[in-house]
């Protein structure tokens, strides 16, 4: 359905089309002076005004593109440059409007398509500020290209002015003439990626193995893009509600979904089906009567701070503030120790049944002909057992505990191998473990002369070290250098879940330092040589993660590490090309690492693998990496990978790859230009 939109335009423009009957009125008294243009799916119609109308629509539209709201963080820094631009144009129109002077046929034109370009970027800011954050996340490269689309845009539009027959001042012409500038700039800018952010994604979507370390990724990713607390993941679910009725966006909803609840799990919030059309459609009937009912107005104490729905079960937690058990107990169980309400952090974590509040819900509910939804759990007031410190869970761990000294190496194999169970079964588990001392005999056991024995240790650590604060303990019970021999020494299971955990004891900076000190990094390179598929995987993921570090990627380049990356680049059975792409890419920002990438034999592979059946996302990721040693390290890389055949490959990727990877061999291009290498 086109949506007509009125701007006026030259009376002396010819009308070269037929003008189709839009609804709008007697089309035959539609003089030639009116043109009919297309922006996207609106027609836009522009009629005869006077020159002040178009000046001060100009003004409203860049004052309504500073007043957008916050923008989502993987496009936040894109939006905010492109409104602070655009911002410099309102000091141009208050200089015209002052000056109140009839305004030419040829700059009249000219600001109608500046209105245009300026709705194209109102668009695209809309859907960077109320957008769902995963799929912007997911598509932040094509977002990217819009945003070159509409400085381009932009910037014909601020080219194509007549500033000579405007009579304004040099300063305010020199200004607009630098925006232009500008914007011709971040068209043509080479935009850095979020690295960290793009192999939290690829570890999300594409890992096999969904052990629990992997929620260390899934909370880095959700800190990441905002999506932490129950009021962002509500915000994202109504976000991507409004998204489930675009077509172009229905190949990616699973995986939008599976993503939204993953987080959703972690904060402890009720996961979104997959139903999305009708927000009430899965509900239990009684819910449904309680939200459709337009007479019924539930009081705001009745319902659940978290989930907004009235409560059945309502408890207070030790701040005062009152949740429906399930939900409140789901954030719990998810490692928090806050209150969702006030943010204040909980002495202890008992729930006291709020017996007075549920009355007054009882009898609201049979005064307004309401039945209340059943609850799986109703049946079970008791919850005792439910707190981590309740003598029930303590009386499990804390006897298997003092078994890990045992001098009985049986009863050590089995207390540990049910520490391992335990502390992978939930968040209680594993803070009820630390807070028992159960770190410093684990620590110890992992110099166990029984593999077994080690395995199980080892593993318990990487379960406990999802935990952020048994990170912290875990390192400084001097566990470190001990997984660092498992890593060496150990059976495969122990070598595989060695780095696991070296991987998530360094999602804090300073073990990133410790385990690269500790010559933690030569045990992962070997590991990702000559490892299962799951302890190359391992390995990958611990070394992208140390690679972060400036001093951690010499050490990985001495260490050997390229190639073994490069055994991986020509293994597609693997299944692991952006994992090497993405470590090579960090690598070869340090110099080191470009002087052993640069060599001849991995030059030849990177073009090889440029024109071989690689996919259009890899093939970007190997040009990036040569664009990074064109860039740094001098014409002598460009002119070895011209003489491997990589131009053809280049202007391939140039025309058919993905935006980024098209941007990307345009530089290359363009840079050995420069040099002189090719016409």
């Amino acid at each position: 359905m086109f949506k007509p939109k009125f701007c006026k335009s030259s009376p002396n423009l010819t009308l070269n089309c037929p003008i189709p009957t839009l609804g709008i009125g007697n089309t035959k008294n539609v003089t030639p002076a009116e043109i009919i243009m297309f922006e996207e799916d609106n027609f836009m119609i522009f009629t005869p005004k006077e020159g002040k109308d178009i000046i001060h629509d100009l003004k409203v539209l860049i004052e309504s593109l500073g007043l957008m709201g916050d923008y989502r963080v993987t496009q936040r820094k894109e939006s905010q440059n492109l409104v602070r631009r655009i911002k410099i144009m309102h000091v141009l129109l208050e200089e015209i409007r002052d000056i109140n002077e009839p305004l030419s046929n040829s700059a009249h034109a000219s600001f109608c398509n500046l209105r245009r370009a300026l709705l194209s970027a109102k668009k695209l800011l809309k859907t960077c500020s109320e957008g769902s954050k995963i799929y912007l996340a997911l598509e932040r490269e094509a977002i990217t290209g819009i945003f070159h689309s509409v400085n381009s845009k932009l910037s014909q539009a601020l080219d194509d002015i007549p500033y000579q027959d405007l009579n304004i001042s040099e300063e305010v012409k020199e200004q607009t003439e630098l925006m232009g500038h500008q914007l011709r700039r971040a068209k043509r800018r080479t935009d850095t990626q979020d690295l960290e952010l793009s192999m939290d994604m690829m570890v999300v979507f594409s890992k096999e193995d969904e052990r629990n370390a992997d929620i260390a990724i899934l909370e880095r990713l959700a800190k990441k893009l905002e999506l932490g607390t129950s009021e962002e993941l509500r915000a994202e679910t109504k976000a991507i509600r409004r998204l489930a009725k675009d077509k172009r966006a229905e190949e990616h909803m699973q995986i939008i979904l599976d993503v939204l609840n993953k987080f959703k799990q972690i904060a402890g919030i009720e996961e979104t089906n997959l139903m999305l059309e009708d927000q009430t459609m899965n509900k239990p009937l009684e819910q449904q009567q309680i939200i459709k009912s337009p007479t019924t107005e539930i009081p705001q104490e009745f319902l659940c701070p978290i989930t907004l729905e009235i409560m059945t079960d309502p408890v207070i937690v030790v701040t005062g503030q009152t949740y429906e058990r399930e939900s409140i107990q789901k954030w719990l169980d998810s490692n928090h120790r806050t209150c969702p309400k006030s943010g204040q952090v909980l002495q202890h974590l008992s729930l006291a049944p709020n017996y007075a509040l549920k009355n007054l819900i009882i009898q609201w509910c049979d005064k307004n002909k309401v039945q209340l939804p059943r609850k799986k759990d109703q049946s079970s007031p008791n919850i005792a057992t439910d707190d981590p410190s309740s003598p029930e869970h303590k009386s499990t761990i804390i006897p298997l505990i003092q078994d890990l000294s045992s001098t009985h190496l049986d009863a050590q194999r089995e207390a540990v191998h049910k520490l391992r169970l335990l502390s992978k079964e939930s968040p209680e588990n594993r803070i009820l473990i630390a807070e028992s001392s159960g770190i410093p005999p684990l620590v110890q056991l992992l110099s166990n002369p029984d593999s077994k024995t080690k395995e199980h240790a080892v593993t318990t650590l990487l379960n406990l070290s999802i935990d952020s604060t048994n990170k912290q303990l875990i390192t400084e019970h001097g566990a470190i250098p001990t997984i660092i021999e498992v890593l060496q020494n150990g059976n495969v299971g122990s070598k595989e879940n060695a780095a696991a955990t070296l991987f998530s004891l360094s999602m804090l900076d300073e073990n990133k330092v410790t385990i690269g000190l500790s010559d933690g990094i030569p045990p992962l390179v070997n590991l990702l040589a000559n490892g299962t598929i799951r302890g190359k995987r391992d390995a990958a993921t611990a070394l992208f993660n140390l690679s972060l570090n400036t001093m951690n990627k010499a050490r990985a380049v001495e260490a050997g590490i390229v190639t073994p990356l490069l055994t991986l680049l020509e293994d597609n059975e693997l299944g692991m090309i952006d994992e090497a792409l993405s470590i090579l890419l960090l690598l070869v920002s340090h110099p080191q690492g470009r002087q052993e990438i640069g060599r001849l034999p991995f030059i030849q592979a990177l073009v090889d693998f440029m024109g071989g059946d690689g996919t259009p996302k890899n093939k970007e990721g190997a040009a990036a990496i040569l664009l990074e040693l064109g860039l740094n390290g001098g014409s002598s890389f460009l002119l070895a990978a011209l003489q491997f055949g990589v131009y053809e490959c280049l202007v391939d990727i140039s025309q058919n790859g993905t935006n980024r990877g098209q941007r990307k061999a345009c530089s290359i291009l363009q840079l050995m230009r420069q040099y002189e290498q090719i016409p």
